[in-house]
């Protein structure tokens, strides 16, 4: 049984507004067995498209390669938009070493609620996918219920927005599942009608100019 934890502490900071908040990294990431173009940060492999799609967002020229300079682009990024990162999940167990969300077990979930209570300025949780099974907002539902606390719903419109009341606060705290960036995602992207409807419109359209259209209107 393969021990999956995550190699990278929260990324927060008292100016941050949003959250970004995933799972876990490969288990490559785990390990220190890095591939040609990870980046060793939040959301660095190759494989992945969260960096890719910011990078196209916002015109970063980031480097996509492991080195000290890719890490620099993406936090500076991260601080100037006040964005912060903190994945949902610390550590699971394995029987098969891969990056599917479905194969963890015996999972220890982080404290969010907690971090938020110590971040006055977070208003946004951005889920980098949705509520299937050990997804993000899955988890955060779990998480949520230790505090007796649930998510309302905002929009049941792709990406779905809920909210929930942060205890002994003023403060509500709304969520953004949005579609996750990975190439695992992109059969769902291909069945959403809005998906359907701008393919039609323009035959070069794919599923990285729609996550592209959904990630700008949050980030």
């Amino acid at each position: 049984m393969f021990l999956h934890t995550h190699p990278y502490k929260p990324f927060l900071f008292q100016e941050a507004t949003k959250l970004i908040v995933g799972t876990l990294p490969p288990p490559r990431f785990t390990i220190g067995d890095l591939k040609k173009g990870d980046v060793d940060f939040c959301y660095g492999s190759r494989d992945g498209q969260l960096w890719p799609i910011l990078d196209r967002i916002f015109k970063l020229d980031l480097k996509f390669e492991t080195s000290e300079e890719a890490k620099r682009q993406r936090m500076d990024f991260l601080k100037h938009k006040k964005i912060g990162i903190c994945d949902i999940v610390e550590s699971a167990e394995r029987a098969k070493i891969d990056a599917s969300d479905l194969g963890m077990s015996n999972i220890k979930l982080r404290n969010i609620i907690g971090y938020l209570k110590e971040l006055p300025n977070i208003n946004t949780l951005l889920f980098t996918g949705g509520n299937s099974k050990n997804g993000p907002e899955y988890f955060f539902r779990k998480h949520l219920k230790t505090f007796n606390l649930e998510l309302n719903l905002i929009s049941n419109e792709i990406p779905r927005i809920h909210s929930f009341e942060l205890p002994l606060t003023q403060r509500t705290i709304k969520t953004v599942s949005l579609t996750a960036p990975s190439g695992a995602a992109n059969r769902a992207v291909g069945s959403l009608e809005a998906y359907k409807q701008r393919k039609r419109e323009n035959p070069d359209f794919n599923t990285l100019d729609f996550r592209i259209l959904q990630y700008k209107a949050f980030f």
